[in-house]
């Protein structure tokens, strides 16, 4: 079976399925010395500095049913924001369900910053209030439903004593909310499909996101159906990839409908061999597709923030994995697949109304349905990409896998494509429901899961216990092996790591803490436990104690 896939490994594979091994059985679960030496390459050039961590660099932590933050010895959390938390001079708050962060450095300092973070969905029971008899919101109530969600900008900085703390007398700090204007760009502004419109309302249902070559944030609109419901808000406005600068306020929030509408999970952004933009996101439902975007124009770094033009014309693709092919989501395929079909021909009269149902028209061109790919990243040593199933219990994939993809040539503008099956969920390597994905100097994965609140330490789960961070290497003798870095609190999950460019802090959202509680008199936990508090808060943490 060969030295790379040693008995681990291969019950691993099973874990997937025979599609898996015989995919495995291929010997492309192993860096060969050559990638690894581009690898070292590409790191040094990319990261451009030498870091100050090693991503296994802590003696790893058993499962806990504990509720609070479980780190490994020596580390240390901060709560920097939590729910309700005041921001600004204005008065604006801390939105809920925190999940995707990204750390924006104020000139160059790892110790200042400002910090974007996603606020995914809202309680009923600790936010809104119930709803009335006939199933409504009240007009205050859909104000709260749609204020917390979207984005909280808040700036952070370490004091003399390490402690991180948020500054409140911040000039950037303030909301992003279902209530800001945002203009749409692409082929579906103003387009029919989405109701003849350039401006929409809001942003909402943010899960994770990503950060532009021009330091810009990319926030991606999930599972946008309930809340739109609620607020009576036309749906063809959300399941976009939102983009907002930090900075600046000048720069209006915006919608790019060329990057095609769907439960999107996350964005990873990097460059074709030619120089041009290509952004890869999944679509996180059962039997969904991953895609890739390629910009039609060339990104040029003098041009700073005005880039974001490039996310405004390009083409976008599903992967077809049977084949190793990305398919482009063009009117002339759609129309051509749909022929005789009258049903699907009224449906798809121009390229806005591919975009708006990018998912239907994936399928009927036959890119691959898959098991909820969650998060995409791209890896900084080799560009292979990295995408997070975190599961499909109708397949029965109930602990999900990691995939990675290999384009052709190394090139992130290339149509066709491999791919391996990295690391599998199940009791052989500890995690279940892989999630968001971030990466360490040292060539480390990073992974949060997902199990879900209703299945935590119940079942085929109650080995995993609470939800964690799992710390992956990516080469080496231990590649492809997870160790549990971090557990969560009762019923919460991690999301969002993100660290500082020196890498001495990561920043970590804890979501949905005791979200299976019915009576807010008796919940399920209490974390972060802060004096005073008298409910669960979902928070932003900053984790310290990494050494040199």
């Amino acid at each position: 079976m060969g030295e790379e896939l040693n008995r681990r490994k291969f019950l691993t594979y099973v874990g997937t399925g025979v599609t898996a091994l015989t995919v495995a059985s291929t010997g492309l679960g192993a860096f060969t010395p050559t990638v690894e030496a581009k690898g070292a390459k590409a790191a040094s050039h990319l990261f451009g500095r030498k870091k100050k961590v090693s991503g296994l660099n802590f003696t790893p932590i058993k499962p806990t049913d504990k509720d609070d933050l479980v780190l490994p010895r020596g580390f240390k959390y901060d709560v920097v924001a939590a729910y309700g938390d005041v921001i600004n001079k204005q008065g604006d708050t801390f939105g809920y369900n925190n999940d995707f962060t990204m750390f924006f450095p104020m000139k160059g300092s790892n110790e200042r910053g400002l910090l974007w973070v996603n606020h995914e969905y809202t309680s009923d029971l600790w936010v809104t209030g119930p709803k009335s008899k006939d199933g409504t919101y009240t007009k205050a109530q859909i104000e709260k439903l749609l204020y917390n969600q979207g984005g909280s900008i808040i700036e952070l900085y370490r004091d003399e004593e390490g402690v991180w703390k948020m500054d409140t007398t911040s000039q950037f700090a303030r909301r992003i909310t279902g209530l800001t204007p945002f203009k749409l760009t692409g082929p579906a502004r103003g387009a029919k499909a989405v109701g003849g419109t350039d401006v929409v309302q809001g942003t909402f249902a943010n899960c994770s996101g990503g950060k532009t070559l021009w330091n810009t944030v990319l926030s991606a609109e999930e599972n946008y159906e309930s809340t739109s419901e609620a607020a009576s808000l036309n749906e063809t406005h959300y399941g976009w990839i939102v983009e907002v600068d930090p900075f600046n306020t000048s720069f209006a929030p915006r919608k790019h409908t060329a990057l095609g509408r769907f439960h999107h999970e996350n964005s990873a952004m990097g460059l074709t061999n030619d120089g041009r933009v290509a952004v890869y996101m999944g679509d996180d439902k059962t039997d969904a597709c991953v895609y890739k975007f390629i910009s039609k124009n060339k990104y040029i770094k003098s041009r700073k923030q005005a880039n974001s033009a490039l996310l405004e014309e390009g083409t976008l693709y599903a992967a077809n994995m049977s084949k190793g092919e990305w398919v482009a989501l063009t009117l002339d395929a759609v129309r051509k697949k749909a022929a005789g079909k009258q049903e699907l021909l009224e449906k798809f009269q121009t390229q806005a109304d591919v975009l708006v149902h990018a998912h239907e028209a994936a399928i009927l061109l036959g890119a691959t349905p898959t098991d909820r790919p969650e998060d995409v990243e791209i890896s900084p040593f080799d560009k292979s990409v990295f995408i997070a199933h975190t599961n499909n219990s109708k397949h029965g994939n109930i602990h999900g896998h990691i995939t990675r993809f290999l384009e052709a040539n190394d090139d992130l503008g290339s149509l066709t494509f491999d791919f391996e099956i990295f690391a599998c969920g199940g009791r052989q390597s500890g995690f279940s429901a892989p999630d968001n994905l971030t990466f360490d100097s040292g060539g480390n994965l990073w992974t949060v899961t997902d199990i879900s609140s209703s299945s935590v330490n119940k079942g085929v789960f109650s080995s995993f216990k609470n939800n964690g961070v799992f710390v992956i290497p990516t080469s080496g003798k231990n590649e492809g092996d997870a160790f549990q870095f971090a557990s969560a609190p009762v019923e919460a999950e991690l999301t969002g790591p993100c660290f500082t460019d020196d890498e001495t802090t990561l920043f970590l959202a804890v979501q949905h803490p005791g979200e299976n509680t019915e009576d807010i008199n008796n919940p399920t936990s209490m974390w972060p436990h802060r004096k005073g508090d008298n409910q669960p808060r979902p928070s932003v943490v900053a984790i310290t104690g990494f050494k040199y």
